[in-house]
């Protein structure tokens, strides 16, 4: 008889439901399956989207998803958390004490606005999820326009770094792809060290769940047990290859190609 097989590191993640495959839940899974962990999905919303936009979303009851995290944490408790869209600020006491109980990594992207331009949060619940939220996140992965919209007061995507630190997060990765220029250039704050900056070649397709993908890729590394410098740099590699292979399902923009 075969020994049983190792393991998987466990990631909870909480997204929303991307009807396309391209981001959300999917993007979740597929990432942390590929890297060799096993994804916990709950879902905190649905939403009508396809791979150009997204035209309704939908909160998953925070009755319902506190039930859910309470059956799945005792269960199955996880090495990482990941957060994608919240289905709106109610939510996030739920959250806290599932992270709470964890005491794990969390990695948090602050999905903001959809990539064809809806506006998923008003400026009240985001800022909601810097004043509450934040403090529990150990890496936060936003776009730079996502960024600038959480720290409207500071002058520029550093500045926004350091702001975001302030609001309690131990880790911050700034995102370029919404950046013009000929390369993408990503940027890691952490207290006590100067911005790190990571280039890649910009790649002339455009993309549905490129963010999603990178922060579930962070996420299945860092419950491996992987430092965050490590996980950031081999989670950015990976997510570069999936926009490499990317897929076309739609009309819209292509989704990475998650494989492993």
């Amino acid at each position: 008889m075969l020994p049983p097989s190792p393991s998987r590191p466990l990631v909870l993640c909480l997204s929303g439901l991307d009807p396309s495959g391209g981001a959300g839940v999917q993007a979740d899974i597929e990432s942390v399956t590929a890297l060799g962990g096993h994804a916990l999905g709950v879902v905190t919303a649905l939403t009508a989207q396809d791979t150009s936009n997204v035209t309704r979303v939908v909160a998953t009851d925070p009755a319902l998803l506190q039930q859910q995290l309470e059956l799945l944490l005792l269960d199955s408790p996880p090495q990482a958390i990941k957060l994608g869209l919240l289905g709106g600020a109610e939510q996030v006491p739920v959250i806290l004490e599932a992270i709470r109980r964890c005491r794990v990594p969390v990695v948090c992207d602050p999905v903001l606005r959809a990539g064809g331009g809806t506006l998923l949060h008003g400026d009240a619940a985001a800022q909601a999820l810097r004043s509450e939220l934040f403090g529990a996140v150990t890496v936060l992965t936003p776009n730079a326009a996502e960024a600038r919209r959480l720290c409207p007061e500071r002058a520029d995507l550093d500045a926004c770094g350091a702001g975001l630190l302030e609001a309690g997060c131990a880790h911050v990765l700034i995102t370029g792809g919404d950046e013009p220029g000929a390369s993408v250039v990503n940027t890691w704050y952490a207290p006590g060290q100067a911005p790190h900056r990571y280039t890649w070649p910009r790649l002339p397709e455009t993309f549905h769940g490129a963010g999603c993908t990178l922060a579930a890729a962070i996420a299945a590394l860092l419950a491996r047990g992987l430092p965050v410098g490590a996980a950031l740099q081999q989670a950015q590699e990976w997510t570069q290859g999936t926009l490499r292979q990317a897929l076309r399902v739609g009309q819209g923009r292509r989704i990475p190609g998650r494989r492993a």
